[in-house]
């Protein structure tokens, strides 16, 4: 099970004066199964707050699957996962945490405008709340560029505008934690770059914590921090010039093949001297 009970969590006390911030998401033996097999194994980072950390690995090394943990719907976790002070999954984590998936999550027969004013009212209800959730319905909207496709049916959005409403529902309300699932995959270079533009922005002047997936490697030099995954467990967690400089290579995407390769030999190498001594032992037979 997580490290939480059913019921209500006592609030975290502040850090001391003079302390180093307390990291956005804290994660210690996290590991998650799924059947027989175990995706994650025995995880332990730490994300710090205001800052975009990039989750990079090829497609299936887990990466879905420890954000869905991060925002409480991932079953079968054990270990300790605490997000914005609190254990994932909180209740009160519900309103502080965008997240958005691969998958667009909007709904086909809803403009683009009648998609983010349904979550609105979901998130901010009430009618005390209706000029306020009008203002971050605008905001969204205009933060994600589909201005001029705002009254326009989802269903009728190309590929990457959907992805890009799923965007706008989770910057309603200024969430505390981005929580984003490969967000740029199939979006032509020129919106790629905006919505990182975007990124950098949310960071800097909303001081709000990012945690972006991918697998396209020359994303991870935009990134304060890395994660680099690989079959379920983390190769490293550095800024990407110290990945560059331990590795001595020029770029990224050269320091994870690096890593790769490091991880490879030293797994495989126990493996080569036991069969070695087998046949050592063959021979002499």
């Amino acid at each position: 099970m997580m490290n939480y009970p059913p019921k209500e969590t006592p609030p975290q006390p502040p850090a001391p004066a003079g302390a180093p911030p307390r990291p956005a998401i804290h994660a210690q033996g996290l590991t998650v199964a799924r059947g027989p097999r175990t995706v994650l194994r025995n995880l332990d980072f730490a994300v710090p707050p205001g800052q975009i950390t990039g989750l990079l690995g090829p497609s299936g090394c887990g990466k879905s699957t420890l954000m869905r943990a991060i925002v409480g719907t991932q079953a079968k976790v054990t270990g300790t996962l605490d997000v914005l002070g609190h254990p994932a999954g909180d209740a009160t984590l519900r309103s502080r945490i965008g997240y958005v998936t691969q998958a667009p999550s909007v709904y086909d027969d809803l403009t683009v405008r009648q998609n983010l004013t349904y979550f609105a009212a979901i998130l901010d209800p009430g009618r005390a709340a209706a000029d306020r959730r009008d203002e971050n319905v605008t905001r969204a909207i205009t933060d994600v560029a589909l201005t001029t496709h705002a009254d326009v049916l989802a269903g009728n959005l190309s590929g990457g505008q959907r992805s890009r409403v799923s965007l706008a529902v989770a910057l309603l309300g200024t969430p505390e934690l981005l929580v984003l699932d490969e967000p740029t995959v199939g979006l032509d270079p020129v919106l790629r770059r905006e919505l990182w533009n975007l990124f950098d922005t949310i960071a800097a002047e909303r001081r709000a914590t990012l945690l972006i997936s991918s697998h396209v490697m020359d994303e991870a030099e935009r990134c304060h921090r890395l994660l680099l995954m690989r079959e379920g467990e983390i190769l490293a967690d550095d800024t990407p010039e110290a990945l560059r400089t331990r590795t001595r290579t020029e770029s990224v995407e050269a320091a994870f093949l690096h890593l790769v390769d490091e991880a490879t030999a030293t797994t495989t190498e126990p493996t080569t001297t036991a069969a070695t001594g087998t046949h050592q032992k063959e021979q002499a037979r």
